[in-house]
């Protein structure tokens, strides 16, 4: 059985039963999304580059990344991996999990206001969590990631709303 036989099987039964099973594919697509936003987290860091802005204090507007967090260099790299992971969930999302005919030209730039809202509350709230995990005692590495969990859990309970109203128009039947 298809994704698409699921897709109307579920259709037949109802729009509770359609949100569940959006629910349950928004939850693969955020893994997939997770993984992407994982990979990079854990392998931006070795380029010589950027790892050398990890040395480097940086502070702007609200964003504070001290050295001791990761400075520049985990500014640059958390947010690179949340900004890859989301163009990969939104494309993803439209077509496969609300199979959406949406117009892009409306849902991206919409999309993109509410990612770009929700990276600064990350980009906030990341660095912040990652120092209470390490004067917790825990490693760098496993601060960084629990830190980034989180953040990443906060982001999928709020996008699948904003994704079901954003496309909630139906890809019309060739």
């Amino acid at each position: 059985m298809g994704l698409k036989n699921i897709d109307n099987a579920a259709e037949k039964k109802g729009s509770l039963i359609v949100t569940i099973w959006q629910f349950v594919k928004f939850i693969v697509v955020s893994l997939l999304a997770m993984i992407v936003q994982f990979v990079l987290l854990n392998t931006l860091q070795l380029i010589p580059a950027i790892k050398e802005l990890y040395t480097q204090d940086f502070s702007w507007w609200f964003f504070v990344y001290p050295v001791a967090v990761g400075g520049l260099g985990y500014f640059i790299v958390s947010n690179v991996a949340n900004v890859v992971a989301q163009i990969v969930a939104f494309f993803v999302n439209k077509e496969k999990t609300f199979n959406s005919g949406a117009n892009i030209a409306i849902a991206l730039p919409i999309y993109i206001v509410f990612t770009i809202a929700l990276i600064f509350f990350s980009a906030w709230l990341n660095p912040t969590l990652k120092e209470v995990f390490v004067n917790l005692g825990l490693n760098e590495a496993l601060s960084k990631n629990i830190a980034t969990m989180i953040c990443s859990a906060v982001q999928f309970f709020l996008y699948f709303p904003v994704d079901k109203i954003l496309f909630h128009k139906k890809k019309e039947e060739k």
